[in-house]
């Protein structure tokens, strides 16, 4: 299955490196705590919303915004018939809902493999993958998967913690790449479904294991 929304492989590499300058977000935000945190995103958040919306409903910012960046924006970004958020609009919401309505260390956990392993696992599999697996390729979902858990990996070695957040981590990681793999049928933006489906994944299990009086890491971070 061709993706429609294919851009030209240099483009992606840019669009990929933009969308890494994202990982700034749970990285500054292990530093911070929540309030500040969503005092620096939701205005971040409006202004990419209101230039989203001004470059389908006002000519010359359309064209600054396509002479700027058109060459990154998917098929479905560049529609004049049809306003639908680009995808660092998404980031930018995916981001401020994620850190607004979970525990820190399900935010950070989930929203640095919405960076790494989306990045990696985009650009591999488009340049390598041969076989299906669901809407993506096997190579790009086992680099998605592998990264993932390599950052479970990474924050629960860093901070020490226990081994429900391992379990509950790969739990996470193995929903959120067959979320990843089936983003185009599920019609739901990448950036929101990937972070979402392995930070409730998480919860969900945070949630058993704290029923079962096994050791608990929700409340890890402050």
């Amino acid at each position: 299955m061709t993706d429609r929304r294919q851009i030209p492989y240099t483009q992606e590499l840019a669009r990929k490196g933009i969308h890494l300058s994202s990982l700034s977000i749970p990285l500054i935000y292990l530093h911070i705590d929540r309030a500040t945190a969503l005092q620096i995103l939701v205005p971040l958040t409006l202004i990419a919303l209101v230039l989203n919306v001004l470059m389908y409903r006002h000519g010359p910012t359309r064209t600054l915004m396509m002479g700027l960046v058109g060459g990154m924006l998917r098929g479905h970004e560049r529609d004049e018939k049809r306003m639908l958020l680009n995808g660092a609009s998404w980031v930018l919401i995916a981001a401020t809902l994620i850190i607004a309505l979970t525990p820190k260390i399900l935010a950070v956990t989930s929203f640095t493999t919405l960076i790494l392993s989306d990045t990696f696992a985009a650009l591999v599999g488009r340049k390598w993958g041969r076989r299906r697996f669901l809407d993506k390729s096997v190579l790009g979902s086992s680099v998605f998967l592998g990264i993932a858990v390599m950052i479970v990996g990474a924050y629960g070695m860093s901070f020490a913690l226990p081994w429900t957040y391992f379990a509950a981590g790969l739990a996470g990681a193995v929903v959120c790449t067959v979320v990843e793999a089936a983003s185009v049928r599920l019609h739901v933006d990448d950036n929101l479904s990937i972070p979402f489906s392995m930070a409730l994944t998480m919860w969900g299990l945070a949630s058993l294991f704290d029923a079962k009086h096994l050791p608990p890491f929700l409340s890890v971070l402050p």
